[in-house]
């Protein structure tokens, strides 16, 4: 099948790499969100924006608490679905897999890169729990703050998921809405690729 320009190349993570460092170039902001989809206990979908922190030959990697609906959902199905869209450049990028959460070096690594705030601001948020005000949030910051200092380890119940793919879509926009479509699909993720050009 024949597949150049933008659909060039055999590995689709390297093709969503370069679709990624191409966006991070003509996006205004946030090249790397992606609505991130799972389902709850009833099947009933939930979807939110995360930042995608990288892509590598395993998978998908974003950070979160693991406690928030998204950990607890992750958690409870080890499945989820994710997709990029760059207006800039008029093209799309879905995924869907089982997930792997990351709680190692890779995510103790990842956290010390972060702004000193937003480390103090992860033990201080009790993601998706009901809050009475931001006051209240501010002084539990305060709190976290004075107890934990200047170089907060990251906490337990925070740290990465990794997405492996079993599909990954590449979309562009077409002319009359006559849109360029490739799939990628394996039945395990030890399993060969079989790519198939689709509809719009």
């Amino acid at each position: 099948m024949k597949r150049d320009g933008i659909f060039a190349g055999d590995d689709p993570f390297e093709i969503a790499r370069n679709w990624l460092a191409e966006a991070e170039t003509s996006e205004i902001n946030d090249p790397n969100a992606m609505a991130l989809s799972t389902v709850d206990a009833d099947g009933l979908p939930n979807a939110r924006m995360v930042l995608l922190k990288g892509i590598t030959e395993t998978g998908f990697w974003f950070f979160t608490n693991y406690d928030s609906t998204k950990g607890q959902e992750l958690a409870a199905t080890g499945k989820a679905a994710g997709v990029l869209h760059w207006k800039s450049l008029r093209r799309q990028l879905r995924v869907r897999g089982a997930v792997v959460r990351e709680d190692g070096p890779e995510a103790d690594e990842y956290y010390a890169t972060r702004s000193l705030k937003s480390r103090l601001g992860a033990w201080a948020s009790k993601q998706s729990q009901p809050l009475g005000s931001r006051a209240e949030l501010m002084a539990e910051v305060a709190k976290v703050t004075a107890t934990k200092g200047p170089n907060p380890s990251r906490p337990p119940f925070w740290g990465g998921f990794r997405i492996e793919p079993v599909e990954i879509e590449f979309w562009a926009d077409g002319a009359h809405r006559l849109h360029d479509r490739f799939v990628w699909r394996r039945k395990a993720v030890e399993n060969k690729w079989e790519i198939a050009r689709l509809n719009p």
